[in-house]
């Protein structure tokens, strides 16, 4: 049950900031023109944000990714054992996403309590020490514990998505999603094509040393150049500026009560539950998303096992099969780069003009029934031995369908949720996570007893179970959004 304050609108009056209120009521609003409003900041500058989003979406992919085929080398030094287990190797690679969902669960709320810029800041600089911890731990304990902590201070899944919702109308998202997506798909190829190099020329550990720099380059970026793009925490400086140069405490804004900063800090910490538990749209989301991006793990964690058990091929060119995967989602965010607002511009006029974030969906529709398909197929060609290209294609297309199915989700919870977005980021963010993190621990026992085309077969069943739901939810969503008091009834 969210709280009366949660309920109101965020600006639900308007004031020229230089206005002296003396109604308790008043809300202080941007002015036409407002240079501090992010949605008027000049193209270029809004463009150099997103590069630099996407800068830090390639470091944090290079750095989750590069460990993918060198996973049982590590496991191997750090445990002194020439045979590692494999749950040990595959739980390396997906303890970060156990982080990732425990994270969002702290930074989504709190970039709306603090303001995005200092959450992200504290949250990339966390990232860099964690990175320094696994480049320089001795066991393979620690090293997973760095590993989650590392996942856990990641801030682009949920801050990127929201901050493009900050200064971008709702007509320009989907070509800014789609540029911030490129980055980590660039990031997933050459994570792993260096990693194996790096790996087999210089040791491992030079790859985390590489991705901690990156990392601080990140942060130093962020610090000289990132400016506050949060409405609420915008205005509420604002406020207390008037407050401070007129002596008044009067002055509040839509989210100012008079709770204190206790119970101020916990309800933003649970709004990430209220929002989801309020909302089945999101709650279909979450699931349907959530497993989409599960299969990339899934493909991840068994195709080293393929390429080398089944192919013969050393961890270096492993490393640079991952390139195939990155091009197949390069090129599908490209296509959504290039007709998702089309669509959703198209699909408002042809209906009188009214505004729904359902018009994102299209494409995620796409993905969700190739999907099945790809996935089925990549089992099949590792089961019946056919030549390297044919899977190297199957990996490229599951890159495809997994970005098609994806990607459109996150510009409908930006576009749906509004101010609440990086809650509802959260909630899609945790699912993924949580899902990808266990559910690749069963592939390797299903692909045993079942071989990889059978097995691959009930994984492919499994997504084309779940295929219906953008379906469902392109057709009812504004009707189910009505019913919560996070979601926009547009």
């Amino acid at each position: 049950m969210s709280t009366d304050a949660e309920r109101q609108p965020l600006l639900p009056e308007t004031g020229h900031p230089d206005d002296i209120c003396k109604d308790v009521r008043t809300v202080i609003d941007f002015h036409a023109d407002d240079p501090e409003n992010p949605l008027q900041w000049s193209a270029t500058f809004k463009w150099a944000i997103v590069g630099l989003l996407a800068f830090m979406a390639f470091t944090v992919t290079f750095t989750c990714i590069s460990v993918v085929p060198i996973a049982n080398r590590v496991v191997r030094d750090l445990s002194h054992d020439d045979r590692p287990n494999k749950s040990a190797s595959v739980l390396l690679v997906t303890i970060w996403e156990l982080g990732e969902a425990a994270g969002p669960l702290f930074i989504g709320p709190l970039s709306e309590m603090f303001g995005r810029r200092r959450v992200l800041n504290v949250a990339t600089m966390l990232f860099v020490a964690f990175t320094v911890l696994a480049a320089s731990c001795q066991s393979t304990n620690l090293f997973i514990a760095a590993r989650l902590l590392t996942g856990a201070a990641v801030a682009s899944n949920v801050l990127n998505p929201a901050i493009v919702g900050d200064i971008f109308p709702p007509e320009q998202r989907g070509s800014a999603m789609s540029m911030i997506m490129i980055a980590p798909m660039i990031g997933g190829a050459a994570g792993p094509a260096m990693a194996g190099a790096i790996a087999n020329s210089i040791g491992w550990r030079q790859v985390l040393w590489i991705a901690a720099v990156l990392a601080l380059a990140c942060e130093i970026a962020f610090l000289c150049c990132f400016r506050e793009t949060y409405k609420v925490t915008i205005l509420r400086r604002r406020v207390l500026k008037i407050q401070h140069e007129n002596r008044l405490s009067s002055i509040k804004t839509a989210y100012d009560n008079d709770q204190n900063f206790e119970r101020g800090f916990w309800a933003s910490i649970a709004r990430p539950f209220r929002v989801f538990y309020s909302s089945v749209v999101l709650q279909g989301l979450s699931l349907f998303g959530g497993m989409t991006f599960t299969y990339y793990y899934v493909m991840a964690t068994t195709l080293p096992d393929v390429l080398e058990g089944v192919y013969g091929l050393s961890p270096a060119l492993t490393g640079s099969c991952f390139i195939c995967f990155s091009i197949g989602s390069t090129a599908a965010v490209l296509v959504c780069n290039r007709v998702l607002d089309r669509i959703y511009v198209r699909l408002r006029d042809a209906n009188k003009g009214i505004d729904r974030p359902e018009y994102r969906l299209p494409l995620a529709i796409l993905g969700a029934f190739t999907l099945p398909v790809t996935i089925a197929a990549y089992g099949l060609v590792a089961e019946k031995h056919l030549p390297l290209p044919v899977l190297l294609v199957a990996i490229g297309f599951i890159g495809v369908s997994l970005m098609l199915g994806f990607l459109p989700i996150l510009s409908y919870v930006v576009d749906a949720l509004g101010s609440y977005s990086a809650s509802g980021m959260t909630a899609i963010i945790v699912a993924r996570c949580l899902m990808g993190t266990f559910f690749p621990l069963a592939a390797t026992p299903l692909t045993t007893k079942l071989g990889y085309g059978w097995g691959f077969a009930v994984l492919g069943a499994v997504s084309l179970a779940l295929a219906p739901i953008p379906i469902l939810i392109y057709k009812f969503g504004h009707t189910w959004r009505a019913r919560s008091a996070y979601t926009s009834s547009s």
